[in-house]
């Protein structure tokens, strides 16, 4: 499968191209400044999110599964994690490409939490950015699933997770891009809005259970 990953010289970008070209699906590798290629199955491109719909239309052509996995870390939040969103979403209307999975931030879809979930109030300008972008694609008719990651960490691995959680909490990055590559063909994720940190269930059963 040809997998669009948009953001992938990103901290999580970066595990998820490996964890899905070590599956052996033909990744995309989509950034502005592009990795350096690793495996036959890793295509790295020059990829800005300050380009136009028509643009990025042609960069996700063929594409299977599309990917937003791009953050500016607060320094382009209206171009890139908003817009640029929205316009990948729209490049892939355009292009035919139904599934499109899209890395957000918990609680970023309910602003009464963002004054009362500890941490978030710093986080305000981020979660107002990523609440367009996620209602963009809510409504945007594609096969959709967003993933609303916790406060990431850089911390190892644990396969395991909690989704839907009743409250913010931590959760390491390579988690976090597991679980991204995990709902790519898990049909039971399709328009679905999921939030994780970290937890006691392993990362595959913790989704199919949805």
């Amino acid at each position: 499968m040809k997998v669009f990953v948009g953001g992938a010289s990103g901290r999580v970008g970066q595990v998820l191209v490996s964890l899905l070209a070590d599956e052996g699906h033909e990744v995309v590798a989509a950034s502005r400044h592009p990795l350096t290629p690793y495996s036959d199955h890793v295509h790295p491109v020059t990829f800005d999110f300050h380009s136009d719909v028509d643009t990025m239309t042609g960069a996700v052509k063929d594409c299977e599964t599309v990917y937003f996995v791009a953050g500016s870390r607060g320094a382009d939040l209206l171009q890139t994690d908003a817009f640029g969103a929205v316009k990948l979403i729209e490049a892939c209307k355009r292009a035919g490409v139904r599934r499109f999975v899209m890395l957000s931030s918990m609680f970023a879809t309910e602003p009464e939490r963002w004054e009362t979930e500890k941490g978030l109030a710093d986080l305000t300008d981020y979660n107002i950015a990523k609440f367009f972008a996620d209602k963009w694609l809510e409504n945007s008719g594609l096969d959709y699933t967003i993933v609303q990651a916790g406060f990431l960490t850089e911390d190892a691995p644990t396969g395991h997770i909690q989704v839907n959680p009743a409250h913010e909490g931590s959760i390491p990055l390579a988690d976090v891009a597991a679980v991204l590559a995990e709902v790519r063909g898990l049909h039971n994720t399709y328009g679905k809005l999921i939030m994780v940190v970290s937890g006691d269930e392993p990362i595959d059963k913790a989704l199919k259970t949805l």
